[in-house]
C-alpha cells in the first residue's frame, strides 16, 4: 500500500508525515474475511475471468465440464443444454449423478457440499475420476454463488432429490421429489443480474463450443435447445471421427494437400495424446489445443512438445532424403507449421493450468510424452507414406524461401519506419497528443470520407489514415507480397509496430511503441464498405492479433438515416429506430418527415460526421474481441479464402439471417 501510494504522488522517498495524515485508522477491524461464496460474488473476474458477455457464457462452460468428465469417467452418453425463455440455463446428463448422501465431516448432504463449498468435489478423488477439467473443484459451486436462482436435481438409486438457492445460499435442504428409474444431474441456474453486464444468451456461442465438444468426445450426444420465443430452434452435435473430423471441420475453406489427417493416439505416464493435424495450400499455422477437454487458448507444454516433435522428425527426414541440400536459408520452426491444421488434446490426471480459466498448461512432464509420441508417430507416418512426405517437405521449402523474401521486405517497411526515425505517411493527419493512452487512428474509406473526417475531428487527439480502394486480401497472398502492398506499408509506419522474431524464431508484434490504443476502422454502411472492413479485419486478425487481443480495434457505427422535420432532426442507427422516429417527428403524419439514407460517409458534412461518429460523447463503437479463436478462424478461411463452394454454402445459409448486433 505504502509503495502504490509512492508511485501514485510521485514521491521519490518515503513520506511518513503524509500517511501519518490520514484520517481513517488501519488496524485488524479493517481486515475483511470472506466466508463461502462471498469471495466469488465480491470478486467474480478472479474466478470465471469477467462479468461480460464472456464470463457470461463461461457460467454453462463451468456446469457442462461437469457433465463431460462424467463422460470421461465412462458413465454419461448424453447431455442437454437448454435456454429457457427467461434466459437463464438447463443442463441435463444421464450420469451418476450427485451424490447427496450426508457428508461425514460437513454434516451436510453432499450435494450441498458441491454447490456451496470452493475446492470441493469429486474431481479431487481419483477413484472417482482418472481425468477432469474442473481440477480447481469451484466450477459449479461459482456457478451457483453468481446466479440469483439455482436448482439441482439429481436422480440416482431409484429416488429423485431436489434442492433450491439463492445467490449461493441454499433455501431449504434437500428435499426427496419421488421415484426415478433414471439417472443423472439437471442444473437450471439464472445468471444475476447484480453481477453480470448482460444477462441475455448467444446460442451461436454455445453452439461453437458444444460442436468442438462432440469432437473432443467422439461417440457423446450433445443437444442445444433454444425455448426463447421467436428464437426456437435445437441441434444435435455427435461426431464418431472424433479429432479427425475436427480437423477436416477446421480446413472447410482451404485446399489440402494431404489426402486425409494425418491421426496420432499414444498413452504414457496415465497421460492420453491425442493428435490430428493436415497440410493446406494457406499460409497461416492453425492449431488448437485442449486438456481434458478445456480450451488452452494460450497452448502450453502439449503445445510445446507437439511443436518440438514436428520439426524434429520432418527436419530429420529432409535432412536423410537430401532434400533440403539446396536450400539456400536456414530452416527455422514455424516453416514446418506454415499451411498447418491441427487439434492437439491430451488427457492428464492432475492438470496444471495458469489460472482459473485454464487458458495455458504448465505440466513439465506433458513435453517430453506428448514429443515422444507425436515424433513416433510422425515417422511412421513419412516413412509409408512417401508421396505425401514429399508434398509435405516441399511446402516447407517453400515456407523457408517465402519467410525470407518476406524478412527482405519487412526490413523494408520498418527500415522506414518511425521507430528509426523515418517520416510517416503522407496521407496521415496526425494528431497534436504523443500520449498512446488518448490517441485515435481513424482508418477511412477512401480520400472524400478522408477529407471530411480530417475536418471533423478533434486535432489533438484524432488521427486519419485514407486508405485507397480495397487492400490486399491476406488470406490469399504470399507474405512478402503484403509488405509491398502500399496500404498495408502505411498502416504498420503509421501504427509504429514492427514484427520480429524471438529466440524460437517465431514471429511477434512488438507493441511497445503503438502510437494509438484506439484504431477505429470506420468505412461505408453498404456492401463494399463492408468488405473493406471485413478485409481490414482480416489483416488484423492474421498479422497484428495483439491488438486485438489487448483491445486497441473498433469498428465505429456511423448512422443509417437522418430523420427530419424543419429544424428538428434525429439519427438512426437501425431501421426500427428510423420508424420510431418518423413517428414521433412526424406525429403520426409520415409524409412530413424527410428521411434521408447514408450510403457512404462522404454524404455526411464534418459536423455531422463529427457528432455521429466520431465524438466520444455520442459516437457508437464495436470493440473487436476474440471470444472463440476456433470460430473465427474457421470463418476468416471460408468467408476470404480460395476455396468457393463452402463460401456459397456458407452464404446461402445465412444471406437471411446475416445482421450486426448493437
Amino acid at each position: 500500500m505504502l509503495i502504490s501510494l509512492c508511485f501514485l504522488l510521485s514521491l521519490p522517498t518515503f513520506n511518513s508525515n503524509l500517511i501519518m495524515s490520514n484520517p481513517q485508522e488501519y488496524s485488524a477491524s479493517s481486515i475483511q474475511a470472506l466466508e463461502g461464496l462471498e469471495a466469488v460474488r465480491r470478486r467474480p473476474g478472479m474466478y470465471i475471468g469477467s462479468t461480460d458477455d464472456k464470463g457470461l457464457h463461461h457460467l454453462v462452460w463451468e456446469v457442462v465440464d461437469n457433465s463431460i468428465d462424467e463422460h470421461l469417467a465412462g458413465h454419461c452418453s448424453h447431455i442437454m443444454v437448454s435456454i429457457l425463455p427467461d434466459n437463464s440455463i438447463k443442463v441435463v446428463d444421464n450420469g451418476r449423478g450427485i451424490p447427496v448422501d450426508m457428508h461425514p465431516k460437513l454434516k451436510k448432504s453432499a450435494l450441498e457440499v458441491v454447490l456451496t463449498v470452493l475446492h470441493a468435489g469429486g474431481k479431487f478423488d481419483k477413484d472417482s475420476y482418472k481425468v477432469s477439467g474442473g481440477l480447481h473443484g469451484v466450477g459449479v459451486s461459482c456457478v451457483n454463488a453468481l446466479s440469483s436462482y439455482l436448482r439441482a436435481e439429481v436422480s440416482r438409486d431409484g429416488k429423485k432429490y431436489m434442492q433450491e438457492f439463492e445467490r449461493g445460499k441454499p433455501k431449504a435442504d434437500v428435499l426427496e421429489i419421488g421415484s426415478s428409474q433414471d439417472r443423472g444431474t439437471t442444473i437450471i441456474f439464472k445468471p444475476d443480474a447484480e453481477i453480470f453486464e448482460t444477462l441475455i444468451y448467444k446460442y451461436e456461442t454455445l453452439a461453437h463450443r458444444l460442436k468442438e465438444l462432440s469432437f473432443l468426445n467422439s461417440g457423446l450426444h450433445i443437444y442445444l435447445k433454444d425455448e426463447r420465443e421467436d428464437q426456437k430452434k435445437e441441434e444435435l452435435f455427435y461426431s464418431e471421427g472424433g479429432l479427425n473430423e475436427f480437423v477436416i471441420y477446421l480446413d472447410s475453406g482451404r485446399t489440402a494437400i494431404t489426402e486425409k489427417p494425418i491421426t496420432i493416439k499414444g498413452k504414457e505416464e496415465n497421460i492420453e495424446v491425442e493428435i490430428a493435424l493436415q497440410y493446406n495450400t494457406g499460409f497461416q499455422e492453425n492449431v488448437f489445443s485442449f486438456v481434458n477437454n478445456i480450451n488452452t487458448r494460450e497452448g502450453g507444454t502439449h503445445v510445446n512438445g507437439f511443436r518440438r516433435a514436428l520439426a524434429r522428425v520432418f527436419k530429420q527426414y529432409g535432412d536423410d532424403k537430401g532434400l533440403f541440400s539446396k536450400l539456400k536459408v536456414e530452416l527455422s520452426g514455424e516453416d514446418f507449421r506454415e499451411g498447418l491444421t491441427g487439434v492437439v488434446s491430451v488427457k492428464v490426471p492432475e492438470p496444471q493450468f495458469k489460472g482459473q480459466t485454464k487458458g495455458e498448461l504448465g505440466n513439465s512432464e506433458v513435453v517430453g510424452v506428448v514429443s515422444r509420441i507425436a515424433g513416433d508417430a510422425l515417422t511412421a507416418f513419412l516413412e509409408e507414406n512417401p508421396k505425401e512426405a514429399r508434398r509435405i517437405v516441399d511446402k516447407v521449402i517453400l515456407a523457408a524461401t517465402a519467410r525470407e523474401a518476406a524478412r527482405k521486405a519487412r526490413d523494408l517497411v520498418q527500415r522506414k519506419n518511425v521507430l528509426t526515425g523515418g517520416g510517416l505517411p503522407g496521407k496521415l493527419s496526425d494528431c497534436s497528443s504523443r500520449d498512446p493512452g488518448e490517441s485515435e487512428l481513424f482508418l477511412v474509406e477512401g480520400d472524400s470520407a478522408g477529407g471530411t473526417a480530417k475536418q471533423g475531428r478533434n486535432r489533438h487527439f484524432q488521427a486519419i489514415l485514407p486508405l485507397r480502394g480495397k487492400i490486399l486480401n491476406v488470406e490469399k497472398a504470399l507474405e512478402h507480397k503484403i509488405y509491398e502492398n502500399e496500404e498495408i506499408k502505411n498502416m504498420f509506419t503509421a501504427l509504429g509496430v514492427h514484427i520480429f522474431e524471438d529466440e524460437d524464431g517465431e514471429r511477434k508484434l512488438n507493441i511497445n511503441k503503438l502510437r494509438y490504443h484506439k484504431i477505429v476502422i470506420m468505412c461505408d454502411a453498404d456492401v463494399d464498405g463492408s468488405h473493406i472492413t471485413t478485409l481490414l479485419l482480416t489483416f488484423f486478425y492474421r498479422y497484428m492479433k495483439e491488438l486485438v487481443v489487448n483491445g486497441h480495434v473498433y469498428i465505429a457505427r456511423p448512422p443509417l438515416y437522418q430523420v427530419k422535420k424543419g429544424k428538428e432532426f434525429k439519427y438512426a442507427w437501425n431501421e426500427k429506430e428510423r420508424k420510431e422516429f418518423t413517428i414521433e417527428l412526424g406525429k403520426g403524419k409520415e409524409d412530413s418527415v424527410h428521411i434521408q439514407r447514408y450510403k457512404g460517409l462522404g454524404e455526411m458534412n464534418a459536423e455531422q460526421l463529427w457528432e455521429t461518429t466520431m465524438d466520444p460523447e455520442r459516437r457508437l463503437l464495436s470493440k473487436v474481441t476474440i471470444l472463440d479463436a476456433i470460430a473465427a478462424d474457421h470463418y476468416f478461411s471460408i468467408l476470404m479464402g480460395d476455396d468457393v463452394p463452402p463460401r456459397r454454402e456458407y452464404i446461402e445459409a445465412n444471406a437471411t439471417y446475416a445482421k450486426i448486433d448493437i
